[in-house]
């Protein structure tokens, strides 16, 4: 059996977004390369989806360094052994902080854009270099509430996320015709995750049941967008739990 094949940048915990989505696709028959900057991380999320009987192997990937997005797309897009070249590219790099502005350093602001805009460029331009001359296939960048409004403390971060968002839109503006779908997911609310969970257990317990966004029910979205006809594609889809204002 030849396994197609997806690929997941920006994987660390395995109670995350990243992890989540490379358990969708293995779920669904895929070979997923799960890539990201921690081995220790990203070969947990292997171990877990091969123990379930699917499909997947651990790249580690510095998605701000280019020899590193190369060197990952040169591999995924390869024939290999029961797997066809990908056809699905996850973006999902990104970190957040609150930082005063007026303490904000300049070597802070570059570092976030870097990981969450500067890496998704270099990820984007490899998919869309492979993928839009075989007239198929899917790229999705992960967003937050952040890509649509800077709130205080969170200057260089929306900076990041909002640059993130262009390329998303100036990319499904010039592949779409070829057949690539790009897809652009405002995630806006927080994330029932490890990252949240430990670092701000109390909001978890204040947000109660079904209060955050829950990281199966992210992922499961991202698969709806790749199995999209292409006669109704989605450009941009916004997700939040029930309780989030907005």
């Amino acid at each position: 059996m030849i396994r197609p094949t997806a690929v997941v940048v920006g994987v660390g915990a395995e109670q995350g977004v990243g992890a989540a989505v490379c358990r969708r696709f293995a779920q669904e028959g895929y070979h997923v390369f799960v890539a990201g900057r921690t081995a220790e991380k990203i070969k947990r999320v292997v171990a877990t989806i091969i123990a379930t009987g699917g499909s997947a192997e651990a790249v580690v990937t510095d998605a701000t360094q280019e020899s590193d997005v190369i060197r990952l797309f040169d591999y995924a897009m390869s024939p290999g052994e029961g797997r066809s070249p990908a056809d699905a590219v996850i973006f999902n790099a990104g970190n957040n902080q609150v930082i005063d502005f007026q303490k904000l350093t300049a070597a802070q602001f570059e570092d976030f854009w870097r990981v969450g805009c500067y890496a998704g460029f270099l990820v984007g331009r490899e998919a869309a270099r492979r993928l839009a001359p075989l007239g198929h296939g899917t790229v999705i960048f992960t967003g937050a509430s952040g890509s649509l409004r800077g709130k205080a403390g969170f200057a260089h971060f929306a900076a990041a996320k909002a640059g993130l968002r262009m390329i998303s839109q100036s990319m499904a503006r010039e592949f779409g015709p070829l057949g690539l779908h790009v897809a652009h997911v405002v995630i806006d609310g927080g994330i029932n995750g490890e990252r949240l969970r430990n670092a701000l257990p109390e909001l978890v317990e204040q947000r109660g049941e079904e209060g955050l966004l829950d990281v199966d029910n992210i992922a499961e979205n991202y698969w709806y967008l790749h199995r999209q006809p292409r006669s109704a594609w989605t450009q941009e889809l916004d997700l939040r739990p029930f309780k989030e204002t907005f």
